[in-house]
């Protein structure tokens, strides 16, 4: 290397020694803190040996401002040099803040304009340092509860957190936000199964369905599975929607902004027992000295696939000898399992020896066609242009991943 501080040029390499010598930047003495404010047409060898650098550019800055930062020791592998934008764009974006971690590495950045701002010509490869975000729309449904036998509860729905155009979360609610996904990055999806199915002669309520998840940088969600059916006299099982009653138990409670309560029985025959709740109704109640169980809770209709599907219903509570079992619809089953992927409750039963499962969840992104990166894992299911509407859905039906 040759040169001296405060030259025109100092050849850190040919690209940035004739950059210098174009721009005429003027070489500052080394920096060696753990952070310095840059001014326009200078360049600044910079030692990050001790410890991690920042570097504030300007607040304001001029068509053809130009300012060079090298690694003077070799070290931005060990502590980096990030670059403080101070709200200039920095290659058309404000955040996040670019980090320069090549050893050896040189940067020379140029003010564009307004729109892109600060614009790397060189930084080691002419990387785009800025990670560019999109928004995208989601659906996040768990594993239905478990069903049961006789006189038995009916399984809660799975918990139903979305966010699309005007519709509504379990619950009653629209207060989710879109996604923002960053390009590069990798959200893993966790599709929760079906509770599994409770058991008459031990009295075993079923099972609450698994958590459904999408979860990557800046973004956790979490919904949750549905309770399973209240066993004989006990109470349904908490949940995304809760559990229905056994016969003359209370329901179940859902989870806020994703489900409702499982019905309650208080037959008085002791045989009929509660629905399970759904995403958008409590679960039915039995009473009175009748064989009969209670309806499982409607579950929500969703166009985010372009076409009309209802997910997330309880289960139909259970009856005893022989009686009649409540519907269910939306995905719960009556007399039935919970569907799979649309996280409804297994249903209760009439019979000692016939129990049912919860159906497993589903996990949807929708986003604009032209911000589908084509990286995904575990095959689910792409379509692209839904209805005309130039958005793409990805819809897994079981565990895998998406990267931005």
């Amino acid at each position: 290397m040759s040169g001296k501080v405060g030259d025109n040029v100092y050849r850190a390499s040919g690209v940035i020694a004739a950059a210098a010598a174009a721009g005429g930047v003027s070489w500052q003495a080394v920096e060696t803190g753990a952070t310095f404010t840059a001014v326009a047409g200078n360049g600044y060898p910079v030692n990050t040996t001790a410890q991690a650098c920042t570097v504030t550019l300007p607040a304001a800055a001029s068509v053809g401002d130009e300012i060079i930062f090298t690694d003077y020791a070799r070290n931005f592998d060990t502590n980096a040099l990030t670059i403080n934008q101070n709200s200039l764009n920095y290659q058309g974006a404000t955040s996040p803040n670019p980090v320069y971690d090549g050893d050896g590495e040189s940067i020379h950045i140029v003010y564009m304009d307004v729109t892109n701002g600060w614009i790397p010509t060189y930084d080691g490869g002419v990387a785009y340092e800025t990670a560019t975000t999109y928004s995208s729309e989601w659906l996040s449904l768990a594993g239905g509860g478990g069903g049961t036998g006789a006189h038995m509860g009916g399984g809660g729905g799975g918990g139903y957190r979305l966010k699309f155009d005007t519709e509504n979360s379990g619950g009653g609610t629209n207060t989710e936000s879109v996604l923002t996904l960053t390009e590069g990055v990798a959200y893993a999806v966790v599709v929760g199964a079906g509770g599994t199915a409770g058991v008459y002669a031990t009295a075993t309520p079923g099972g609450t369905g698994g958590v459904s998840t999408i979860i990557g940088t800046g973004v956790t969600i979490s919904s949750a599975g549905g309770g399973g059916g209240g066993a004989n006299d006990d109470d349904g099982v908490d949940g995304g929607s809760g559990g229905g009653g056994g016969s003359s138990g209370a329901g179940g409670s859902g989870t806020a902004n994703q489900g409702y309560d499982g019905g309650t029985s208080t037959s008085a025959s002791g045989w009929g027992a509660g629905g399970g709740g759904g995403s958008s109704a409590v679960g039915g109640g039995s009473s009175g000295n009748v064989d009969l169980g209670g309806d499982g809770g409607a579950g929500l209709d969703s166009l985010i696939t372009g076409t009309s599907v209802g997910r997330g219903g309880g289960g139909g509570g259970g009856s005893g000898g022989g009686g009649t079992r409540g519907s269910a619809s939306d995905g719960g089953g009556s007399n039935a399992n919970g569907e799979t992927n649309k996280g409804g409750g297994g249903s209760g039963s009439g019979s000692g020896t016939i129990t049912y499962t919860g159906g497993s969840g589903v996990v949807i992104l929708r986003m604009p066609d032209a911000n589908y990166s084509g990286s995904t894992t575990g095959s689910p299911t792409v379509a692209t242009d839904v209805g005309g509407s130039g958005e793409t859905t990805i819809v897994f039906n079981s565990d895998g991943s998406y990267t931005g």
